[in-house]
């Protein structure tokens, strides 16, 4: 539903942004599935935004009316023992737009700790290629570059190529790696090669994708294996895919029975791997992903396959688990 709400105020230490783009990202959905207990109702979604900061707070030194930012989708509270080593991503109190507050499916929405947490857009930077950043594509960022130290050469397997799939597959070929991309829909592998992926395997055909996966790979195995989708068994290929003391990165959410048994430990102990988790990225680590995008090294903007309005997004929110989109649907409030 879309209705008229009071406009927000800013907080002491935090900023009101005009919101020019949000993206419409699977979070929300299972936000809207009830799966985050820290949504209460009436609520308004949304994490993933760009757009220009509106009013500031009296505390607010480092920001002006009229910047262009956009925003890590966890904003640290910048006090913290997390905050103080640099990992505001994780911090201790963190604040989620959309999830703890109300979000960006808006023409306004309020944050704190803005200079703790804003970045500032590149001029030249369209405010829908800003908001593709927010979560999927700095978790993958963050998956690729930092958790799963990913390097010139190596295999690296993609399972699932949605918003984070795609993205990981843009930022691991950026890296030089040779990029194995799996999904079940002819759409988006054809996608995934489009942005760089070597080989593609559609798990629907497949009785088993660790088979091709190690087929490509001289029987070895991948080096470092995403699951950007986020089920038990795309958990479970990711890991059986590995080559002796690989890498494991879990970015998508694992909900209900499945988060309990989706680890193969016997494949973990036997062959020494390892698994760490991808959670968004800080707002300092920003630059050297906007670097890349400035010198062409990556183009977050071929993710991006549909623009809709508000009243769109209300109606595709509900659908997501169903909807067969591909790649990332931006909202334009």
């Amino acid at each position: 539903m879309v209705k008229e709400v009071d406009d927000p105020l800013p907080p002491d230490d935090g900023v009101v942004v005009e919101v020019k783009a949000t993206g419409l990202c699977r979070s929300d959905w299972h936000g809207w599935m009830g799966h985050d207990p820290d949504i209460q109702l009436p609520h308004v979604p949304g994490h993933e935004l760009a757009g220009v900061v509106l009013a500031k707070g009296d505390r607010v030194a480092k920001w002006q009316v009229g910047d262009r930012v956009t925003v890590p989708f966890c904003l640290g509270c910048g006090a913290c023992r997390q905050c103080h080593n640099g990992n505001q991503h994780i911090c201790d109190a963190y604040y989620q737009p959309g999830f703890k507050g109300w979000g960006s499916f808006a023409e306004r929405v309020a944050l704190p700790h803005a200079d703790e947490n804003l970045v500032r857009i590149p001029d030249d930077m369209e405010f829908t290629t800003a908001a593709s950043l927010g979560c999927r594509f700095v978790t993958s960022f963050r998956a690729i570059v930092y958790q799963g130290k990913v390097s010139q050469g190596e295999w690296v397997a993609v399972h699932g190529c949605g918003g984070v799939g795609l993205s990981a597959v843009m930022i691991a070929k950026a890296v030089g790696a040779k990029v194995i991309a799996v999904d079940i829909h002819d759409a988006a592998l054809e996608l995934a090669q489009q942005l760089g992926a070597d080989f593609v395997v559609n798990a629907a055909i497949e009785k088993s994708v660790v088979r091709p996966i190690r087929r490509l790979t001289d029987q070895e195995g991948a080096h470092v294996s995403i699951d950007a989708l986020g089920s038990g068994e795309t958990c479970r290929n990711s890991i059986r895919c590995l080559r002796k003391q690989g890498r494991h990165v879990q970015v998508g959410l694992i909900v209900g029975d499945e988060n309990h048994n989706a680890v193969p430990l016997p494949n973990v102990i036997a062959r020494e791997l390892e698994i760490v988790g991808s959670h968004g990225m800080q707002a300092h680590a920003y630059p050297t992903m906007l670097d890349m995008i400035q010198a062409g090294k990556l183009d977050p903007q071929q993710l991006v396959q549909d623009v809709v309005s508000l009243e769109d997004a209300a109606a595709l929110l509900p659908k997501m688990d169903s909807y067969p989109t591909v790649g990332m649907t931006i909202i334009r409030p």
